[in-house]
């Protein structure tokens, strides 16, 4: 059991650190942007898709599993994908609006912006390429809702710093902020090496 835990742990270090969607896969950047904006966005947007990556890559170990080794199993797995996250995207909400319905009321009109987003499918077929076995799947799609955290809180960071009229008019903004994320990212790369494969 504390060989599986250390695995899932070590798969998750890797996966926000050198293998961070946002900086080395460019997973998400857009969704990152946006949620940077606001301190209580970057919180929920990254709750939402450390839930739905968690999720996804339980169910797209055993779904994996079962279609890769048909013939041509590999061309149903980005259907399969999706559906997979719009069943747990409408469960998710379903049992929000029965439990918590004052939280969701509020997070309703942004749920679907940390659901279906390129950090989540990217984190299964990452998995679907990558993981071996059931601890792998759990650790990369866990940490790669933690990376997104860390890339979100550096570009709310930045967001504040970058906001200037210092910054030419022309690159205010969207621009500015990728540009930034281009930098860190060089950052990312130099302090891990190049990406590390798990």
């Amino acid at each position: 059991m504390g060989e599986i835990f250390a695995r899932i742990v070590s798969l998750a270090m890797i996966s926000v650190f050198s293998q961070n969607a946002i900086f080395d896969r460019a997973f998400g950047a857009n969704v990152a942007i946006y949620a940077s904006r606001k301190d209580d966005h970057v919180v929920g947007f990254t709750v939402g898709i450390t839930v739905v990556t968690t999720l996804a890559s339980i169910a797209s170990f055993f779904l994996d599993g079962a279609v890769l080794p048909l013939e041509y199993g590999y061309l149903f797995m980005p259907l399969i994908y999706i559906g997979l996250i719009g069943i747990i995207y409408i469960a998710g909400l379903l049992v929000m609006w029965k439990f918590f319905h004052g939280i969701f009321k509020k997070i309703k009109k942004y749920a679907h912006l940390s659901v279906f987003n390129c950090a989540v499918i990217g984190a299964l077929f990452l998995n679907s390429s990558y993981g071996s076995d059931l601890a792998g799947y759990i650790g990369y799609g866990f940490g790669t809702g933690l990376g997104f955290f860390l890339a979100c809180f550096m570009l709310n960071i930045a967001h504040k710093r970058l906001d200037s009229d210092k910054i030419p008019r022309v690159f205010r903004g969207y621009p500015i902020m990728l540009i930034y994320i281009g930098i860190v990212s060089l950052a990312f790369n130099v302090l891990v090496g190049y990406t590390a494969e798990f």
